[in-house]
């Protein structure tokens, strides 16, 4: 026994006008077309399905249950056509995102809230893990996107700058430069930071080193085999501090205040960037970098 959706959906109209002609009209198919394939249809099946007279046609009792059974089956189909169709636009299916930040707070944090709310039939998977791991991964398409901080290029992939962060110093509430609206670059020359060794840790470093070198002396930095938020938790009971960026200060922790740094041209900020192969497929990827680009109002090919 053979036969087609579309024969299904010709019966079931049928059905539910009352009549070929209606039925075809219906959907604007010819007349002749429609009864054909009902037809087939009910040879395939061995079995009438529609009385036919001059008034229309009705189903026949064997016919009813077949049809009872049939319309099921199309909406099923109608739905995984839509379904493929939507995955085939980016409206679903699935996207694994790459990031070695917090996203406790942030751009990132919001730009993935909004795409959810756009997107509700994308499944996103987030991978949080060091620069290098998400780069091994992009390559060889474990993932389709990573969001990293600063804007270093690798070759294979392309490079986009998304947006900029706040830098800022966490510090225990007694510290006295926790009584500051915001704290300069000077003003940490002498103090002792506790970072992780794990991303983004080593650049951050590397940016501490940078700005707070005088005369050939570096600034006291511990690298710290913890994660970021088991040196935020402990931070309070210490002397030292740590720098954050913005995504982690959604997250609050006992006896520790967030205090944004100024440099001499105002705010520190560090840029995030998008990294993906120009050869992945992934209508979810083209689309999120479409609601990037229009989110932030840039300028890139993708």
């Amino acid at each position: 026994m053979t036969f087609e959706i579309r024969q299904l959906r010709y019966a079931i109209a049928a059905a539910d006008h009352g009549s070929f002609y209606r039925a075809a009209r219906a959907l604007n198919i010819e007349q002749s077309t429609l009864s054909r394939n009902i037809l087939k249809l009910e040879r395939a099946i061995g079995m009438p399905i529609f009385e036919r007279s001059r008034a229309g046609v009705t189903s026949t009792l064997a016919g009813s249950a077949f049809l009872r059974g049939a319309r099921p089956m199309v909406a099923s189909a109608d739905k995984l056509i839509a379904m493929m169709r939507a995955a085939g636009q980016g409206r679903a299916g699935g996207l694994r995102l790459g990031h070695n930040s917090s996203v406790s707070a942030g751009n990132l944090r919001a730009t993935m809230m909004s795409w959810g709310h756009a997107h509700p039939d994308v499944q996103v998977d987030c991978v949080e893990a060091n620069r290098s791991v998400l780069l091994a991964e992009l390559d060889t398409g474990e993932i389709d996107i990573a969001i990293l901080m600063g804007a270093n290029g690798h070759r294979g992939f392309r490079c986009k700058q998304f947006w900029s962060e706040r830098m800022l110093v966490a510090l225990p509430a007694t510290h006295s430069l926790a009584e500051r609206d915001v704290v300069h670059w000077t003003d940490l020359w002498n103090e002792r930071f506790l970072l992780p060794a794990a991303d983004p840790g080593p650049e951050i470093r590397d940016m501490l080193v940078g700005r707070l070198s005088v005369s050939g002396i570096k600034p006291e930095i511990e690298m710290a085999r913890s994660s970021r938020e088991t040196i935020l938790s402990i931070l309070g009971g210490s002397s030292a501090m740590t720098i954050v960026c913005e995504g982690s200060t959604g997250a609050r922790y006992p006896d520790v205040v967030y205090k944004p740094i100024h440099g001499e041209q105002g705010p520190a900020l560090t840029s995030y960037s998008g990294y993906w192969r120009d050869d992945n497929l992934n209508p979810a990827l083209r689309r999120l970098l479409s609601f990037i680009k229009a989110r932030f109002a840039l300028h890139f090919d993708y």
